[in-house]
C-alpha cells in the first residue's frame, strides 16, 4: 500500500523546466497529494495564473507516477488560493541563491497595488551587495523581475513579490 508521503518523494524529484536547481516541492506548486487506492491525485497551484510551465509540470508529474507503477493519474490545477513566494521551501531559496537567482527577501518590502512605482531593495546573489537596481519589472520568466548589481556589474533575475 502506498502513502501521500511516497508521493510526495517521488515529487520532490520533479524539477521545475525554468528553475531547474528547483524540485516542484522546492517551489510549493504543489498544493495537495491523494491517494485513493491505485489512484493519485496531484494538486498543482502556478507562479502565475498563465505560467507556461504548468502543462510540462503536468506532463511531469503523470510521468513520474507511471513510471512509479500508478496506472490512475489525476493533475488538478487550482488557482486559488494565488501562489506565493512564502510557499516556497527554505531549502528551494537557497537553491536559487547558489544558482545566480536572488530569492524572495524574507519580508517584502514592496507588496502593492503600486509594486511597478516602487524599487525593493534585492541582494545580489554573485557578490551579496545591496547596491542593486531593477532594469525590468520582467525578467527570464513573468515571476521574476530583472536586477543589475551596480557593485559586481552583473544582471540577475529575483522572484517578485506575490
Amino acid at each position: 500500500m502506498v502513502n501521500e508521503a511516497t508521493i510526495w518523494k517521488i515529487l520532490e524529484t520533479i524539477m521545475d523546466p525554468e528553475v531547474p536547481v528547483l524540485s516542484i516541492t522546492d517551489l510549493g506548486i504543489v498544493r495537495a497529494v491523494e491517494v485513493t487506492g491505485e489512484s493519485v491525485t496531484v494538486t498543482i497551484t502556478p507562479t502565475y495564473s498563465g505560467c507556461p510551465a504548468m502543462d510540462r509540470i503536468a506532463f511531469l508529474v503523470r510521468l513520474a507516477m507511471l513510471e512509479a507503477g500508478f496506472r490512475e493519474v489525476t493533475v488538478k490545477t487550482v488557482l486559488s488560493p494565488a501562489w506565493t513566494t512564502a510557499w516556497m521551501s527554505e531549502a528551494g531559496k537557497e537553491k536559487l541563491l547558489a544558482y545566480g537567482i536572488a530569492p524572495p527577501n524574507p519580508v517584502q518590502q514592496v507588496c502593492t497595488p503600486d509594486f511597478f512605482q516602487q524599487e525593493e531593495a534585492v541582494e545580489c546573489p554573485h557578490c551579496r551587495s545591496w547596491n542593486t537596481s531593477r532594469i525590468s519589472e520582467f525578467g527570464s520568466t513573468a515571476c521574476k523581475a530583472l536586477y543589475r548589481c551596480l557593485d559586481c556589474g552583473e544582471p540577475f533575475d529575483y522572484f517578485k513579490c506575490h
